[in-house]
């Protein structure tokens, strides 16, 4: 199906999001309370366009116990405006456990409750989002032989020829992380990535498997190995990672500074050669390590096990994948204790990788618009200390990142420590930017070729 420019959806929009997690939520938020404070003149016009069919956050993940591994006070807005009423504890206020939850004594909320935060806070902005509305391509658009505008085009529903163009001054791209797998691996029926765990999970029937092997050394993999143990109670868990040992978090106050605001002023104007230092450095807050007190449960059991005389977990550590063989009922999996070479067979009828994610590429979707984006001599996008991608003169709309943007603004690119921060200050660079605001000329057009 052929869509013209002239079936664009309604006027100019001042921006679109594409992808409503929790990075383009927290920026809906700030927009809001600025629309709230402002005139109808001065108010900003936006849109954000969801692929999935209703508000989540990695709900394959939301395994029932689980902590969150940051205060709640880094939450959609606090940390930006602490009287807004859509904090963490505004929620608590609204859905009744507001004194429940002090007398828990605890900064750290379970994934689920949080979870459910962020659904309520998207249910208060429904007039922003639309859900089932992949983004399947960005359209530059020329006014007087320049690009001041872009047109999003978004397939709606299950339909994949009902498109529909909505054009926007600026564009703020929050397409989250994607699943990271070793090279040559393929995800199958009884191969699996951790984030699709508690959806396929039931995919076993209600009965025990004989042995399950997870992947990974993280936070993930342990969380995953943990509740497999507990879910499975006559199932052979093996855990299979390079370390010796799980790696603990460092979680602790100095550390903890990494994640602050003003280190993300301090990281944008640090030389090459300190950003790379301080990604060394403080990398062991948040990757490739977990929680102590999840390390200390699982060696509890570990233990016990060996107290008892039937050995159920299995930590197979200084070791990685050999060879991987996929069949029907599972997989053969060859794992290589790399100290001696030995090495073991565990045939398998699970196996997940729990092996982290990767962000998502920007590029992706900004075809034409793409070629006027700046990269540095490593191939990565050069980004303004407002979250814009620098582009070449000809390029005068807005593109944004939340996301993607680690070797620029440091280890908070991805994370929800500075998001409320993060989405202020691009909610206020676009104010900003459409202090002069020019026309939409009725002869621009298209760069690219109409979508089939």
């Amino acid at each position: 199906m052929s869509v013209s420019p002239t079936e664009t959806q309604g006027a100019v929009h001042d921006l679109v999001g594409i992808g409503f997690g929790p990075s383009n939520l927290a920026l809906a938020v700030a927009i809001e309370e600025h629309n709230r404070r402002s005139n109808r003149r001065n108010r900003l016009d936006a849109l954000f366009f969801e692929q999935q069919p209703s508000f989540g956050w990695h709900r394959g993940m939301l395994i029932e116990g689980t902590t969150m591994q940051v205060s709640f006070l880094k939450d959609l807005v606090t940390t930006r405006d602490p009287a807004s009423d859509f904090s963490f504890l505004s929620y608590l206020h609204d859905r009744g456990r507001l004194t429940d939850f002090i007398n828990h004594k605890t900064m750290f909320p379970t994934r689920v409750e949080y979870h459910d935060y962020l659904e309520w806070a998207a249910g208060r902005l429904d007039h922003f989002a639309h859900y089932d509305s992949e983004v399947v391509e960005v359209r530059p658009v020329l006014v007087d032989g320049r690009i001041d505008y872009f047109d999003v085009v978004v397939r709606q529903g299950d339909d994949p020829g009902r498109l529909s163009v909505y054009r926007a001054r600026d564009i703020v791209i929050a397409t989250g992380l994607r699943a990271n797998v070793p090279s040559g691996a393929e995800l199958g029926d009884r191969v699996w990535h951790n984030l699709d765990l508690l959806h396929r999970v039931e995919e076993l029937d209600g009965t025990d498997p004989g042995r399950i092997t997870v992947v990974g050394a993280g936070q993930s993999a342990a969380e995953v190995t943990e509740y497999l143990h507990r879910r499975f109670p006559r199932t052979e868990v093996c855990s299979v990672f390079a370390r010796y040992g799980h790696t603990p978090a460092d979680d602790s106050p100095f550390a903890n500074r990494i994640f602050d605001p003003q280190a993300v002023d301090d990281f944008y104007s640090s030389p090459a050669e300190v950003k790379r230092m301080l990604m060394e450095y403080h990398g062991n807050t948040n990757y490739s390590v977990v929680d102590l007190e999840l390390i200390e449960e699982l060696y509890a059991r570990v233990y016990q096990e060996k107290v008892r005389g039937r050995q159920r977990l299995r930590i197979l550590n200084a070791s990685r994948l050999a060879a991987v063989e996929s069949r029907p009922d599972g997989a053969r999996v060859t794992a290589e204790f790399l100290p001696t070479g030995e090495r073991v067979a565990l045939d398998s009828d699970l196996l997940i990788y729990a092996t982290g994610c990767l962000p998502d590429d920007p590029l992706r979707l900004l075809g034409a618009a793409g070629q006027h984006c700046l990269s540095d001599e490593d191939g990565r996008l050069r980004v303004t200390r407002d979250y814009r991608v620098h582009t070449t003169d000809e390029l005068r709309g807005g593109i944004y990142l939340q996301g993607a943007t680690e070797h620029t603004h440091g280890i908070t690119s991805s994370l929800l420590s500075n998001g409320a921060v993060r989405a202020g200050e691009i909610r206020d660079s676009i104010l900003r930017r459409r202090q002069s605001p020019e026309p939409v000329s009725r002869h621009s057009y298209a760069l690219t070729a109409e979508p089939e």
